[in-house]
């Protein structure tokens, strides 16, 4: 058995290195988000507050993606990695600087939450294509289990790292540890990893607008790939309403605070962890699109609604752990139907189009999501007269907005998961043979 496990992965060592050590630095990254949401809802206690913070990161991300891919298929994708992540290590080390000077405000975190994510405006393409570049094209769909493994880990392994370091040493031990996990991922990047080059970075130079237009037009002569962004674009704004939402609902009901929601987050990791673990060890599915669509329709069937009506942390471990059993495998799926159906030249500049249309909905969920609790929900709930039907569902006090929230986000996502389920355009992908 092991044998053959091996022989899968054969070949591979470089893609290793590289998504180790990313790895590991991704999970400091996700600490120092996690603490800082914790540390921002302390000071303020609004979940307005703390959803901007991802608000910023997102927004030039989407605004400015669809240039960021045509630049990033003409640079080195090393080099662009490595100057990118430098620069998100230099926001978190301002950060740092200014806590240790008692001057650190939500302002600040707004700024440098908005550097962050330009920089990962030019990192994510090149990341995405240089991983195209590591591997063959048969191991696609082994190393895209891979990607979902790590990413399963960081999520089941940051709210707790998080909260020991936390409560240790408080917001700035985390960002040390955030910092630390750099230095290992750069020294990686830049001792053991060599990319080829692509035609695009060797060949003539074309115009930015043209090189970002031909993203575009790929897009619109492959309605599947588009109708499967467009998809994926609608649950992101579902998902980012239910981050927004989160911190509000189990730091302020009762049995709830820091605690739950970090064992909250670490089961959602723990069944990303598990569902990961079979997708990598899994032969490909017969349908994709099948997997794809079936996962996201039961995961937001389950968690929201089960967050919303339940009273104490098993009811909620419970439905973090239903909501993301599957989502690895649809992550997965998704992954090889766009790399087989992109080629690998048009890769950073497509993708950096889907990304500006995929996740142009996440910022407009946090606003949404936090908003929605703050001036709305929260306020209905309290003006509900006792026993009322309201109050029978949801519960009373701070916290019960949020849970009306969870209610409204499970049909949101139910229903959007049967409308792209009736896309031809999607079903078709599988129908095509894989580009060469």
């Amino acid at each position: 058995m092991f044998s053959k496990i091996k022989a899968r992965y054969r070949g591979l060592g470089p893609f290793f290195v590289l998504w180790s050590t990313q790895s590991l630095s991704a999970l400091g990254s996700a600490m120092t988000s996690f603490a800082l949401v914790v540390w921002s809802y302390q000071q303020w206690g609004s979940a307005l507050s703390t959803g901007l913070l991802s608000v910023c990161s997102y927004a030039p991300y989407v605004a400015l993606s669809i240039f960021s891919g045509a630049l990033s298929d003409r640079w080195d994708k090393r080099k662009t990695m490595l100057l990118c992540d430098s620069a998100a290590a230099f926001c978190t080390l301002c950060a740092l600087a200014l806590l240790s000077t008692g001057r650190l405000a939500m302002g600040h975190l707004y700024l440098l939450n908005a550097v962050s994510g330009l920089m990962n405006t030019f990192q994510q393409p090149a990341s995405d294509v240089a991983v195209s570049l590591l591997v063959p094209r048969e191991q696609y769909h082994q190393v895209s289990g891979l990607r979902a493994l790590s990413n399963s880990l960081v999520t089941v392994l940051a709210p707790i790292l998080a909260s020991a370091v936390f409560a240790f040493g408080g917001l700035g031990a985390v960002i040390a540890v955030d910092l630390s996990t750099f230095a290992v991922a750069a020294a990686a990047l830049c001792l053991a990893v060599r990319l080829p080059h692509t035609a695009a970075e060797t060949g003539p130079r074309e115009p930015t607008w043209q090189v970002a237009k031909a993203g575009l037009v790929f897009l619109a002569q492959n309605r599947g790939v588009l109708h499967l962004i467009l998809f994926l674009a609608a649950i992101n704004l579902t998902a980012s309403m239910y981050n927004a939402a989160l911190p509000a609902l189990l730091l302020s009901r009762a049995g709830g605070g820091e605690v739950a929601l970090g064992l909250v987050n670490t089961c959602a990791g723990l069944a990303n962890l598990v569902g990961s673990a079979a997708v990598s060890l899994a032969p490909a599915p017969k349908s994709r699109v099948r997997v794809i669509m079936g996962a996201l329709l039961f995961s937001m069937s389950t968690e929201n609604l089960l967050l919303s009506l339940g009273r104490g942390l098993p009811v909620w471990c419970l439905g973090s752990v239903l909501g993301w059993l599957c989502i690895p495998a649809m992550n997965a799926n998704l992954d090889v139907l766009l790399r087989l159906h992109i080629p690998v030249e048009m890769q950073g500049r497509v993708y950096s189009v889907r990304n500006a249309l995929q996740f142009f909905t996440i910022p407009l969920g946090y606003l949404a999501g936090g908003a929605l609790v703050d001036g709305v929900c929260e306020p209905l709930m309290a003006a509900q007269p006792a026993c009322s039907p309201l109050h029978l569902l949801f519960g009373e006090g701070k916290g019960a907005g949020a849970a009306l929230l969870f209610f409204f986000l499970a049909a949101l996502g139910v229903g959007t998961c049967l409308l792209f389920r009736r896309s031809r355009a999607i079903w078709a992908l599988e129908e095509r043979p894989p580009r060469r």
